[in-house]
């Protein structure tokens, strides 16, 4: 019996339809399967038709896979073989705010045109429509105004909305102001221009004075909205905490993550804002990085990190255990992005791997009643290949000693096993409590 292999979901994954090999598959998918068709079913029995490329690196195909299953980044694959050729997949969807936080408007958008309503030497309306192609979604009629003018590309454009009726109607694409360009290939206006149709106006009313709506203020450099900032604070917080980094808010939209490890720490500072990148203290650290989504463009001379790579950081840290020693490489890039953390996945993999094997062969021993003899030969024949005779030998020598002390070495590859495994994890569980009772207790004088 082979145990379960897991795979995370990266969005390149998502994007091509497919699945990178990594060290920990190339057992499930060796080299010489290049080239040809697998198939994987699910847990409805549905069968999906892969194929491994020529490089033998990725497994292509997995499109209706994902899409049948709702898939997203850091969602997981369970996957194991079931017969040549034959694999059995499980998915496991993660609720998303408890992953990455990713705004809906990262979803890919409908195939749409823009038409530009109206011009003027400096600004220019533009509406983006669908195309004859593209869907249409019913929902409450909305009118959304954006002001993007000075807008940093770090910073979420600010929305004024106003609700103009409750019955469903079509949703029309945002209304975007943006700026005039002195570009022949951009004019000012163009055959596909259209007027803004004139609002209807009742006439005033005698007695009743009309008073005329403020225009919308135009912001130069709107800033991330308080619910946005505190969300990046817990997180900060939570990923300094499960990584062993302290935490400290140097103000000015500016944190510092401090690995205090002797001669072998380091800090980060990172920038919440891009204003923030102006201040002289954002220089000071070991790293630097800025903060923006995954969809903005990197900053020139400025490294930065994105938040959905922040959340699927998190996601890692909550499967493993990751370490500052593990993430210094990652800080002295141009983009901590979803990329880098996609390389991640192979080590987070390579632990629950590890603690799945120790799991399997706890569970095999199981099947042995206490004070009996365990020959090594014939429980690896009973564990199959899922485990090699390296990590038995491994796993049998650990179960040896303390706190263990499962298991007493005997000649001729034997062992003599003390007591039945569930016995054996309930004492160890005594053990644990009992210790970390002691180290709550007050000291006494």
């Amino acid at each position: 019996m082979t145990p379960l292999l897991r795979y995370i979901i990266t969005r390149t994954c998502l994007s091509e339809g497919s699945l990178t090999i990594s060290k920990h598959l190339q057992g499930l998918f060796p080299a010489e399967l290049a080239g040809q068709t697998l198939h994987l079913s699910d847990e409805e029995h549905r069968e999906y038709a892969v194929v491994v490329d020529k490089s033998g690196r990725r497994l292509r195909g997995l499109g209706p896979l994902y899409r049948d299953h709702h898939l997203d980044v850091n969602d997981v694959l369970m996957l194991s073989p079931v017969s040549e050729g034959y694999y059995q997949v499980a998915c496991v969807v993660k609720p998303h705010t408890e992953r990455l936080n990713i705004p809906s408007s990262d979803k890919i958008a409908q195939p749409s045109r823009r038409v530009v309503i109206n011009a003027t030497p400096h600004v220019r309306e533009v509406r983006h429509e669908p195309t004859a192609g593209g869907a249409l979604h019913t929902a409450s009629h909305v009118t959304e105004v954006r002001s993007e003018v000075g807008v940093q590309p770090d910073v979420q454009p600010q929305v004024t909305k106003v609700e103009v009726g409750r019955h469903a109607a079509p949703r029309r694409q945002p209304l975007l102001i943006e700026p005039v360009r002195d570009d022949p290939e951009h004019p000012a206006a163009s055959a596909e221009s259209v007027a803004a149709p004139e609002p209807r106006r009742e006439p005033p009313r005698p007695g009743v004075s009309v008073r005329p709506e403020p225009a919308a203020p135009v912001a130069t450099e709107p800033l991330p909205s308080p619910e946005l900032t505190q969300t990046v604070a817990e997180q900060l917080g939570e990923l300094a905490r499960l990584t062993g980094y302290q935490l400290e808010e140097l103000g000015g939209d500016l944190v510092r993550l401090r690995a205090d490890l002797g001669r072998h720490g380091y800090d980060v500072v990172l920038a919440l804002t891009a204003a923030a990148t102006r201040q002289p203290a954002f220089t000071e650290g070991t790293y630097r990085a800025l903060l923006t989504w995954e969809k903005d463009a990197a900053p020139p001379a400025t490294p930065r990190l994105t938040r959905e790579a922040l959340g699927a950081l998190l996601e890692h840290a909550r499967l493993a255990p990751l370490t500052p020693i593990d993430l210094r490489g990652y800080w002295n890039t141009a983009s901590f992005d979803l990329g880098s953390v996609a390389s991640l996945a192979e080590l987070v993999s390579a632990h629950l791997v590890q603690r799945g094997t120790f799991t399997y062969v706890l569970g095999t021993l199981a099947q042995q009643p206490a004070h009996s003899v365990v020959d090594t030969q014939r429980l690896a024949e009973r564990l199959g290949s899922g485990v090699n005779r390296a990590e038995l030998h491994s796993i049998l020598e650990t179960l040896c000693r303390a706190p263990f002390a499962a298991l007493m070495p005997l000649p001729g590859e034997q062992y003599y096993l003390r007591a039945d495994i569930p016995t054996l994890l309930a004492e160890l569980s005594d053990y644990a409590q009992g210790v970390a009772k002691r180290m709550h207790a007050p000291v006494r004088a």
